[in-house]
């Protein structure tokens, strides 16, 4: 594993995206930021960080997925890695929320933003962000984040953590191009947040309404069990989950 190692930069995608056009990295190639003052979360949302207290890194992957329609396997495949790692510290009632985020009972501990580029030739290089919150105390601000320091009432080694998280992505990759994404697939579903609990959703135009959430098929959109028992899926913008 190369590893890149920054005191401050606006956003470990964009360096990495920069410097991976300029030479030729290994995959798996890291960078790391003590700071970032322009990190960037899902639909264009802002990843703010207390300086040198969180894991804020970026993640080179190439030769992994071979179509377009592949993409969301990759999905599963960094949120479960990022789950796993957590598990292993001890981490207590561990969720994904639908797409990526990782939570500890209702708290966010951590947020993932995968950037994609297609060349002409069809092979795909990935750039996935990782923002997780290990070692800061105060979220005052933000009511539903919190960090496994809070959570364990200990500080706790980023290096491992980070360590321990590549290779479990390099594993779940090597499932990728094993063709064994189904088992991947399942342990996602099998770790939604909220599951087959009733609860509030908001759609686009503002209109709330009750549904169940089922899974999350193949292509990455949600399936909700409407009041009239139908089955809706929604894409990343279309649905906000309400808890």
């Amino acid at each position: 594993m190369k590893l890149i190692k920054l005191d401050a930069t606006d956003s470990t995608n964009d360096f990495l995206k920069q410097l991976s056009g300029e030479q030729a990295l290994e995959n798996f190639t890291v960078v790391t930021a003590e700071n970032q003052t322009n990190g960037k979360g899902q639909m264009g949302a802002k990843w703010d960080s207390e300086t040198g207290k969180n894991l804020i890194f970026s993640v080179l992957v190439k030769n992994v997925l071979n179509k377009i329609t592949e993409i969301f396997d990759l999905n599963f495949a960094v949120a479960l890695s990022v789950l796993t790692t957590l598990e292993k510290n001890n981490i207590p009632n561990l969720s994904i929320k639908w797409p990526n985020d990782i939570l500890s009972d209702n708290k966010k501990v951590a947020g993932i933003l995968i950037e994609n580029t297609i060349k002409n030739n069809g092979e795909i290089t990935s750039i996935i962000g990782v923002g997780l919150n290990v070692n800061q105390l105060n979220f005052d601000n933000l009511p539903k984040a919190s960090s496994l320091a809070v959570i364990m009432k200990k500080e706790l080694d980023k290096e491992v953590i980070l360590k321990q998280l590549i290779e479990s992505l390099k594993s779940n990759c090597d499932l990728l191009q094993n063709k064994s994404a189904s088992q991947l697939w399942n342990s996602y579903n099998n770790k939604l947040f909220k599951k087959g609990i009733p609860m509030a959703f908001l759609l686009p135009d503002g209109i709330q309404f009750m549904g169940i959430i089922k899974s999350v098929n193949s292509s990455g959109k949600l399936e909700v069990k409407l009041e009239n028992d139908t089955i809706e899926t929604f894409g990343i913008k279309e649905i906000q989950l309400l808890y």
